[in-house]
């Protein structure tokens, strides 16, 4: 029962809770404390004082002082267990999705080192600089250990299955997969998952993907180079071009699309050149969509089979890719 307070008190901030409640406070020092109106009694002058850093309140008009469970107690007149249910409930409520899947993506990050079979797999594809790997936050999912590592935290199975993390059966939902991070304003806001064993597929979890691939290190670029997988993007960056983003796919959402479009530039198509030629239907359609918007775009001409990924795999190397680069029809 103690361990459980403890990770409930670590998710839930008193200060958060008390504003939440309408709680209006100054800041009474320099220091992490705040001052306001007491929520337990009438008064006229603030006398109730919150520690944010260490998570505890006193007032000084009615003397009471506690920690949040105490709070709830005193202010919603419950039992310990009553208080300790409707706080886990609330947690629930209140669960920020991105701090769990920024958990989910540093606990993944910390299993890639200890599945020689996650190295391997990351090496076939051609990425074998652990400062780039470490950068990008690269991490493996074995399966069978997230959900009992974010239980353990007191989240609960509903609210991790509905972020998708758990399947219907209450299982993993990444196995044998490299794990990237999708961020937006440094908040992971998805997770991708590519196979290393042809019997699963690829997959990113439910909802939105966020916009386009560590967009922010390259907003102000002039000159942009769009591919369209995570690998591609990987293997660019560790090559030197530092001037490289991921559209996570080849059909653009509107937030992608708006971000190319937010001040002139060229935008360098680097989409697969595939049998079945979608990569480069895509990218022509792509590329009239974007100089409607007075946006330039080249059409950068990998060999045939070929995306950014496996030119670098097979052979291809920095000074060839910038010539392709510089030979890029509109």
């Amino acid at each position: 029962m103690g361990e459980d307070v403890e990770k409930l008190k670590q998710r839930l901030s008193l200060l958060d809770y008390l504003r939440q409640q309408n709680w209006v406070a100054r800041p009474a020092s320099h220091g992490a404390e705040f001052v306001g109106l007491c929520p337990l009694h009438p008064e006229t002058r603030p006398s109730f004082y919150v520690n944010a850093r260490k998570n505890l309140f006193y007032c000084h008009g009615c003397g009471q002082g506690g920690d949040l469970l105490r709070f709830v107690q005193l202010s919603r007149h419950l039992s310990f267990r009553q208080s300790l249910a409707y706080l886990d409930q609330q947690s629930a409520l209140t669960a920020d999705p991105a701090a769990i899947l920024e958990q989910a993506a540093t606990f993944y990050q910390e299993q890639l080192e200890r599945y020689p079979e996650a190295l391997r797999y990351l090496e076939q594809r051609g990425l074998h600089d652990p400062a780039l790997i470490k950068e990008l936050r690269i991490g493996y999912a074995p399966g069978g250990s997230l959900r009992r590592h974010l239980t353990a935290q007191g989240y609960s199975f509903d609210l991790l299955q509905r972020l998708g993390l758990l399947n219907s059966q209450g299982h993993d939902a990444f196995y044998r997969r490299v794990i990237f991070p999708c961020c937006q304003g440094g908040r992971v806001v998805n997770l991708y998952g590519r196979s290393i064993a042809a019997a699963f597929a690829h997959r990113f979890l439910s909802g939105s993907k966020g916009g386009l691939y560590a967009w922010e290190q390259v907003q102000n670029c002039p000159e942009v180079i769009l591919v369209e997988g995570l690998f591609d993007y990987a293997v660019l960056w560790q090559a030197g071009f530092r001037h490289v983003t991921c559209s996570l796919g080849t059909h653009l959402n509107a937030d992608q699309f708006q971000q190319l479009c937010d001040r002139p530039r060229t935008v360098y198509l680097t989409f697969d050149v595939d049998a079945n030629d979608s990569g480069q239907q895509a990218s022509q359609q792509l590329a009239l969509r974007l100089r409607a918007q007075g946006i330039v775009t080249r059409h950068v001409l990998l060999p045939d089979g070929h995306d950014p990924n496996s030119f670098f795999v097979q052979g291809g190397d920095a000074e060839q890719f910038q010539a392709l680069l510089e030979a890029a029809p509109p």
